[in-house]
C-alpha cells in the first residue's frame, strides 16, 4: 500500500490495516520458524507496511 493510498484512509481504517498486518506478520514468523515459509521476503515487506501505516497515522494525528 502506497503512502498516498494510506492518506486517503481515516484513522480507524489505518488502525484496522495495522492490526491485519501485525497478525499476518505473526503468522509469517511462525511459518519461518517451522520452516514452512513460502515467501520469506514477505516478512520484510509486512514490517515496512506496518511502519508506513504508523508513520502516516502519526502525521494525520498531528495535523488534526
Amino acid at each position: 500500500m502506497k503512502p498516498n493510498e494510506i492518506r486517503n484512509l481515516d484513522i480507524d481504517e489505518i488502525n484496522e490495516e495495522v492490526a491485519k498486518r501485525r497478525e499476518e506478520l505473526l503468522d509469517l514468523r511462525f511459518q519461518a520458524a517451522v520452516g514452512q515459509a513460502s515467501n520469506p521476503k514477505r516478512i520484510r515487506t509486512a514490517k515496512r507496511e506496518i511502519a508506513r501505516l504508523l508513520t502516516v497515522a502519526k502525521e494525520l494525528g498531528e495535523s488534526r
